[in-house]
């Protein structure tokens, strides 16, 4: 009776055991899907940067949004200048989509301070693959 009752609790272990591994691995997957990657050659993406910002991170990778594995831009900015800013960022792709938005995108906790870094991720509907090119576009607002 008791040799009966290893067995299934050995069972059970090996069962659970398995579960962990295989949800895992699933993890993993998902965190490959958002590796980011460059969106385009370097000569293929074409900068107009306003002198109060840095772009430090232009990047692109692949996420389901609205049920379709659809590209997504990752756009980070440092404000460099000694003011507070909120940004315009304008990304225009070589088959006539473009995407874009305020960073920050509301200003109830306030602008960009000098010094600091300000970033969003720009989905882009119906984009299945990396563009050949891109105009990337960033000014900022009017005083």
């Amino acid at each position: 009776m008791k040799r009966e009752n290893r067995f299934g609790s050995f069972c059970v272990l090996l069962l659970i055991a398995a579960v962990f591994c295989l949800w895992g691995g699933v993890g993993v997957k998902a965190h490959a899907a958002q590796e980011i990657s460059a969106c385009a050659a370097d000569k293929q993406i074409n900068k107009e940067i306003s002198p109060e910002a840095q772009l430090v991170t232009l990047g692109c990778f692949f996420k389901k949004w609205e049920g379709v594995n659809t590209l997504h831009f990752k756009v980070s900015l440092k404000n460099v200048s000694d003011i507070p800013q909120r940004f315009r960022v304008n990304i225009f792709l070589d088959n006539g989509k473009a995407v874009g938005g305020l960073l920050p995108r509301k200003t109830k906790k306030g602008l960009v301070k000098p010094g600091k870094t300000v970033s969003f991720v720009y989905p882009v509907k119906n984009m299945l693959s990396n563009p050949k090119s891109i105009d990337i576009r960033i000014t900022t607002m009017g005083k």
